[in-house]
């Protein structure tokens, strides 16, 4: 029996406020507690951020709220913490990000079918008032085009 992938969390601010150039999947390091807490889908990822230190990428901002059940040895829930990648993926990210108005932005996080958290993380350009003005209007041109075609099929 496999699992499919399920969504714990996503950062829907990020696609009004960022232009995504390109995806990355890393695993995360977490405790026992914490996955407990994400299994009940809580989890906070507005505002959040990666940033490259040290040869790591560590996630900034992330609110994951103590396990209900937990007991007095709960991390601080809005720690940093560490996103597992390659030397080779860090070194390219760190690359990307020298350049100039890119920034390391989570996208959404999610159950693997093996069980593992994942952060799918973007390597994002932050968009200006009047792209983001351009980009809401194709969006609400796009549904009226959905909707005439839809209202035209009955």
């Amino acid at each position: 029996m496999r699992r499919e992938e399920t969504t714990i969390a996503k950062n829907r601010k990020a696609l009004h406020e960022y232009e995504v150039l390109e995806t990355i999947e890393a695993g995360i390091e977490l405790t026992g507690c914490e996955v407990r807490s994400l299994r009940d889908n809580h989890c906070q990822l507005t505002d959040c951020f990666a940033l490259v230190r040290g040869g790591e990428v560590w996630l900034h901002n992330v609110h994951i709220p103590p396990y209900a059940n937990g007991n007095i040895a709960n991390p601080d829930p809005d720690r940093k913490r560490k996103l597992l990648l390659h030397k080779r993926q860090i070194r390219q990210l760190q690359e990307r990000v020298r350049e100039k108005g890119l920034a390391l932005v989570p996208l959404r996080m999610y159950f693997k079918e093996n069980a593992l958290v994942k952060v799918e993380l973007a390597v994002a350009r932050g968009k200006k008032l009047y792209d983001k003005r351009a980009s809401m209007a194709e969006r609400d041109s796009r549904r009226e085009v959905e909707r005439a075609l839809k209202e035209r099929s009955r």
